[in-house]
């Protein structure tokens, strides 16, 4: 029953970050730009962060004493700038193409996370992973379109976003993996959207907190993305990750690529083609695959 309830909590984790891209596709459509969309996710998210924590620190203060840091929170405030580029390159891929593609794009953090490992830290990748990159490097042809469409009809500076994404990504699930794992989850999740946030209000300004342009608009995606992006992912996977293990785990989070898919299809109505869904399940079967 507890691994159960573990897998479901992982599984709607992964779920709640596969509609951003629909909601900032939608925050675009009201006027929002880059910078507003991510100042506000990670804003919000900060504040709700850290009242979750004060208030878990409040009503349950001997299992905070009872643990020793040793790590610096200054490494995970640093390490936290790479959720905020993630968000950056993302939201920038999904204003320029389909939000369909932009989650497909993000998706091949699976072999550049391999490559990464391998040049920085010496891991060599299994048989196993390097036919599971070869295997995701064909679906995604099939998921972008590429093959049916042509590069005429792609906008490739949106690719290039994807692309860097993807790479920011796979660096703040390594960086995420080996710093700041004796705080508490909520408070080293706290502690990284800080890092974040700081990023993003460094390279965005946030004039509209102060200069009368914030309005019902920004309090409905700043709610909506901060809670799917970075408040609720974090904790559910904090609950279910330890009660069903890694490999469960990685399976129950490719979840992320279906529900971006179609919620693209469903409400943002793009067309997405029998070979593009192809190549999603097959993205999809892969990562099951390789961690099962």
């Amino acid at each position: 029953m507890e691994k159960l309830k573990g897998a479901l909590a992982v599984f709607l984790g992964a779920s709640s970050f596969g509609i951003l891209s629909t909601f900032v596709k939608k925050a675009y459509g009201q006027g929002l730009s880059l910078g507003e969309v991510t100042g506000i996710q990670v804003l919000f998210g900060m504040l709700i962060l850290w009242f979750i924590y004060l208030l878990i620190k409040l009503s349950s203060a001997r299992s905070f004493q009872s643990s020793s840091k040793k790590s610096s929170w200054v490494k995970i405030l640093i390490s936290g700038t790479s959720t905020g580029l993630v968000s950056i390159l993302y939201y920038k891929c999904v204003q320029l193409v389909p939000a369909s593609l932009a989650i497909v794009l993000l998706m091949q953090y699976i072999w550049i996370g391999v490559v990464i490992e391998f040049i920085f830290f010496k891991t060599r990748p299994s048989k196993n992973n390097l036919i599971g990159i070869g295997i995701v490097l064909i679906a995604t042809l099939l998921a972008t379109g590429l093959m049916e469409k042509g590069l005429k009809d792609f906008n490739l500076t949106g690719v290039l976003f994807g692309l860097l994404a993807a790479t920011a990504y796979s660096v703040f699930m390594i960086v995420n993996g080996r710093v700041g794992n004796d705080y508490h989850p909520i408070q080293k999740s706290a502690i990284m959207v800080t890092g974040a946030c700081i990023m993003v209000f460094t390279l965005f300004p946030p004039h509209y907190l102060y200069n009368g342009q914030f309005d019902g608009d920004y309090l409905h995606f700043g709610l909506i993305l901060s809670l799917f992006g970075t408040v609720i992912p974090p904790l559910l996977f904090a609950y279910g990750l330890p009660k069903t293990g890694f490999s469960l785990g990685g399976i129950l989070s490719s979840a992320e690529l279906p529900v971006a898919t179609c919620m693209s299809f469903v409400i943002l109505h793009e067309s997405v083609s029998p070979i593009q869904w192809m190549g999603v399940f097959l993205i999809l079967a892969t990562l099951i695959w390789l961690n099962a």
